[in-house]
């Protein structure tokens, strides 16, 4: 099976040093086919440190390259620019989150891409992460019933609500939306920057919200910067009417009316005595491996295994595979990112219409 080739174009940012990091961990899988650097100083950088080609343009790396896909990872005020010239081209396009800043802008990439058959996913990744995929492979098998409730205090917005949504088996439904803001202070944590180098409080919020979708439940519950925080921790919770889980615990209640006490263990290579390297395998939910690693032995960490699997699955989706997260999808959760702000600041009861992208 010959490497995917995917060209980037910002590949002078955080992010899109992730794929970098990725392509080189799987080099028989991924290769990444230039990318573009508009700052020159900045792409001779790139480089020498990845020894990938940068161009200034999209139309020079066109010239030059030919990718199976593109990953757009620029500010989110230049990117509709890009998907533009990709789609009008029928180059598929992996954008990132949030697809646009506001409704307007959301209005208009489905105006203009969707409804134009642009080939365009979205890179939101956390319910792609292995602990998240085995929570939804457990929901799948039916053994916690119908889904009713699911608890999110993990990231930000449009990612939360995208497990959301996920663990709920909702779409683009109608939802009303109720919320609080709570105002205190934290010590200062780690940012993208390192660790924190002095001990300060600093002013945060926790945003709580109550997304009612009629027969099913949704709560956010989200503490600024909690997601990097060394003394705040992330939590999720599904319940269904079988049975629940509570981050790693799982508690069924059986047909034979038996109850059954599991836990989500994770099961990583080259601790103690084994020496096959060290990498997660994966996780198992009592006797039953419920989720295995796709990538192993490579050493890749939890955000950039979920990464790797957005990258594998764009390249299935330029082939002919399923959307794995449309542009659609994308919209409807930073548009339930933006109500919650909006219950927040009005403390009004607000009601979240299905939008045009809505199938």
């Amino acid at each position: 099976m010959m490497a995917v080739k995917f060209s980037i174009i910002g590949g002078a940012g955080f992010r899109a040093q992730y794929y970098l990091r990725i392509a080189q961990a799987l080099p028989d899988r991924f290769q990444v086919s230039g990318m573009v650097v508009r700052d020159e100083n900045k792409g001779k950088e790139m480089e020498n440190k990845w020894g990938v080609a940068t161009y200034r343009t999209l139309e020079q790396l066109l010239e030059n390259e030919e990718p199976d896909f593109v990953v757009v990872s620029v500010n989110v005020a230049h990117s509709l620019e890009y998907l533009l010239k990709l789609a009008e081209r029928g180059i598929p396009a992996l954008g990132e989150t949030p697809p646009a800043s506001d409704l307007h802008g959301l209005e208009l990439l489905h105006e203009k891409l969707t409804m134009n058959g642009a080939r365009i996913q979205i890179a939101e990744q956390y319910h792609l992460y292995p602990a998240q995929e085995a929570r939804l492979a457990l929901i799948q098998s039916g053994r916690l019933g119908k889904i009713t409730e699911a608890t999110v205090s993990i990231s930000q917005f449009y990612h939360a609500i995208s497990l959301m949504r996920k663990m709920l088996g909702v779409t683009f439904e109608e939802v009303k939306i109720r919320a609080m803001r709570f105002e205190t202070q934290l010590l200062n944590g780690p940012t993208r920057g390192g660790p924190p180098t002095e001990d300060k409080l600093i002013p945060t919020n926790r945003d709580i919200a109550w997304l009612d979708f009629g027969d099913r439940l949704g709560i956010y519950d989200f503490t600024k910067d909690q997601h990097r925080s060394w003394i705040r921790s992330n939590h999720l919770s599904v319940r269904g009417e079988r049975g629940e889980i509570f981050d790693n615990r799982v508690l069924i209640q059986q047909e034979d009316c038996q109850q059954l006490q599991l836990e989500l263990k994770r099961i990583n290579k080259g601790e103690l005595e084994n020496a096959e390297g060290y990498f997660l395998k994966g996780i198992m939910c009592g006797e039953r491996w419920i989720y295995e690693n796709p990538f192993a032995p490579a050493r890749l960490y939890d955000d950039e295994i979920a990464i790797a699997n957005c990258l594998q699955k764009m390249a299935d989706y330029t082939m002919g595979g399923p959307s794995f997260y449309s542009l659609e999808e994308a919209s409807q959760d930073h548009y339930l990112g933006l109500m919650i702000e909006q219950a927040i600041l009005s403390g009004e009861t607000l009601t979240a219409k299905p939008q045009r992208w809505a199938r």
